[in-house]
Formats: C-alpha cells, sequence, structure tokens
C-alpha cells in the first residue's frame, strides 16, 4: 500500500509537505503541489481513513439502530437519515436490534469504541418495557451523543425527534367527533411503547372533551403474541354500534377496513377508518385509508441534523427536542 512516506521518498521532500500539498495548503508552492498529486494519482494513493479518523479523533460516521427494518416507518427513516448524513459528509453504520435489548446494547459496545462519532437511536421495545436504560446513560457518560428519535424516554437526558403522538390521535378523534360519530373505538398492538401510550391518551382526552358522546372509552389492545385479525373480528362481533375506528400503528388500521368491508360496512357512510400506516399501504386498500402523516423523512433529516450540531457544539449541556407535527391526510374512509 502506497503511503505518504512513500510519496515523500520518490519526490524528495517531508512526509509534512506531502500531506500539506495534498490538502491544498497555502504554505506549499502550487508547483510542489501539482507535483505531489500527480505521483498520488500516478501510484493509486488512498488516504488511510483509519489513520486519520484516530488523529483527528472524528470518523465522520454515525451509528444507526434501529428496533425494526421491516416495519416500513423505520426503514423510511433510515433512508432519510442516510440520505441527509451523505449530504452532510458523513457514513452511516445501520444496526438493528429486533426489538432486543441484549442487541441493543451489543449494538452500541460493538460501535463505541471509537468506530463512530455519535449515535442516532430508537429504543427497542423490550428496552422501553423493561426501563432499563442504563446502556444508554453509559454511552452518553463517555461523551458520545446520542439522539433518539420516535421511541424516546425522559430518564434519558440527550437530544430528541419526537412526533406529537399525542396531538395525532387527538386530532383524529376530534375529526370523528365532527362527523358525529357516537362509538369511536381505538385498536392498538404498541399500547407499551411511549407513542403507543402517547396516542391513547390523544384518543382519551378528545374524548373526555366532547359534550354529547355518550359511549365509554374502547381501546382494543392486541397482545404481543395476540393475533390482529382475531382481535378485530371479535371487536366486530362484540360491539355492533361501532361508528369510527382509530388505529394507531402500522396494520391494524388495513386490518380493520378489509375486515369492515367483508361485513358488509358501508364505509365511509356506517363506519369511518383512520389509521396511522404509510403510503406504502394506500394501494392495497379500497376506499383509500385516511392516514395519520408522520412525516417520516423530516424526522431522519432532523435526527442528523441534531447530532451534527451536538458534535459541534459538545460542551453545550441543555438538551434539545424536535417535535414534527402530524397531519391527517383524508381519504376515502372517512367523510
Amino acid at each position: 500500500m502506497v503511503t505518504l512516506k512513500h510519496l515523500a521518498e520518490q519526490l524528495n521532500v517531508s512526509v509534512s509537505t506531502v500531506s500539506k500539498a495534498l490538502h491544498d495548503s497555502e504554505e506549499i508552492s502550487p508547483d510542489t503541489i501539482n507535483r505531489v498529486k500527480a505521483l498520488a494519482k500516478f501510484l493509486n494513493y488512498k488516504p488511510n481513513k483509519l489513520a486519520v479518523s484516530l488523529k483527528s479523533s472524528k470518523t465522520n460516521t454515525i451509528g444507526v439502530i434501529i428496533p425494526n427494518i421491516l416495519n416500513h416507518f423505520f426503514a423510511k427513516a433510515l433512508f432519510a437519515i442516510e440520505q441527509e448524513a451523505t449530504k452532510q459528509g458523513y457514513n452511516i453504520i445501520t444496526c438493528v436490534s429486533n426489538e432486543l435489548q441484549s442487541k441493543e446494547v451489543n449494538s452500541l459496545q460493538l460501535l463505541s469504541n471509537g468506530s463512530v462519532d455519535g449515535f442516532i437511536m430508537s429504543i427497542a421495545e423490550e428496552t422501553q418495557i423493561s426501563k432499563n436504560l442504563d446502556h444508554i446513560n453509559e454511552i452518553l457518560n463517555q461523551n458520545v451523543p446520542i439522539v433518539l428519535f420516535d421511541r424516546v424516554s425522559d430518564k434519558i437526558n440527550t437530544d430528541k425527534v419526537i412526533v406529537d403522538d399525542f396531538d395525532a390521535a387527538y386530532q383524529a378523534t376530534k375529526h370523528l367527533l365532527t362527523e358525529r360519530r357516537q362509538h369511536i373505538v381505538l385498536i392498538s398492538d404498541i399500547g407499551e411503547l411511549s407513542v403507543g401510550k402517547l396516542r391513547i391518551n390523544g384518543y382519551l382526552e378528545a374524548l373526555k372533551e366532547a359534550k354529547g358522546y355518550k359511549a365509554e372509552a374502547l381501546v382494543i389492545a392486541i397482545g404481543k403474541d395476540g393475533s390482529i385479525e382475531e382481535s378485530i373480528d371479535q371487536l366486530f362481533k362484540t360491539h355492533k354500534s361501532i361508528d369510527g375506528i382509530i388505529a394507531i400503528d402500522n396494520i391494524s388500521g388495513v386490518v380493520a377496513l378489509q375486515k369492515a368491508l367483508k361485513l358488509n360496512y358501508n364505509v365511509p357512510e356506517d363506519l369511518s377508518i383512520i389509521g396511522f400506516s404509510d403510503e406504502n399501504v394506500l394501494q392495497f386498500t379500497d376506499p383509500k385509508l385516511t392516514t395519520i402523516s408522520q412525516h417520516t423523512m423530516d424526522i431522519g433529516k432532523a435526527s442528523v441534523e441534531l447530532l451534527i450540531n451536538r458534535l459541534k457544539n459538545k460542551t453545550t449541556t441543555d438538551s434539545v427536542i424536535k417535535t414534527i407535527k402530524t397531519k391527517l391526510q383524508l381519504r376515502g374512509t372517512t367523510k
């Protein structure tokens, strides 16, 4: 492998001169710069990135840890993170926790040895349920910055990008109330997660404020081992008066629409349905599903921007919380 020393010996100059010439230093004459670059190109010289990073204590690489690569939201967020990181001159190394705390711990340990400058991550389901956040705080105590997105924790003092999940479900419920729906049900298989709890609270608050709404709030919680299809089948069997459904995870809204149509509900005349599913499912539903847009691309971009700002200002102690507003995209399953 050709090194700076090899170039310097052939040109009969110092290693320092070669290094400065390759970086277009004003200390080096244009003639010398041209000679150094010409020889470097001829010998196919490639900088030793590891040596450069060790010297500068900077890798220009971001570690990204997501809970589930098959979840369209996280896949799209990862795409946005990679796109913005590249734009800012950074590479990314991606790890998937598969919702397991042990894999999350291993990923942080693997990359915190100097491989990356900082992390962008969304907390695994197992970590949120156990509420054991020691492994994340340990990395922060090593002065390695972390930006959390979507799934976050108030017990971690770090920069965060969050979706206004409370308001998202609140506004969705308010819309169904303006349609004069009298039996609105919320379906969730993410009730144990921070985002799920906020969405449930938004639904409950909207119903609490509603004048003239007499039905009891009904949250259908689908367990980790439960079947979404069976749970929604049972919902329609036991609650015949349902006229509004809010599904706060990625799948339940689509399943609820399919089940309702098979049971000969007229959608949206008899029943309105709102989901959190992204545009990846819209082509498969008829009528088109009304959804809450989480602006996933904005979440990814904001996460990178926050981390790079933190890398440039490590002495700043105040954490920053960036809130991304959602938007209710009205389509064929609502009036």
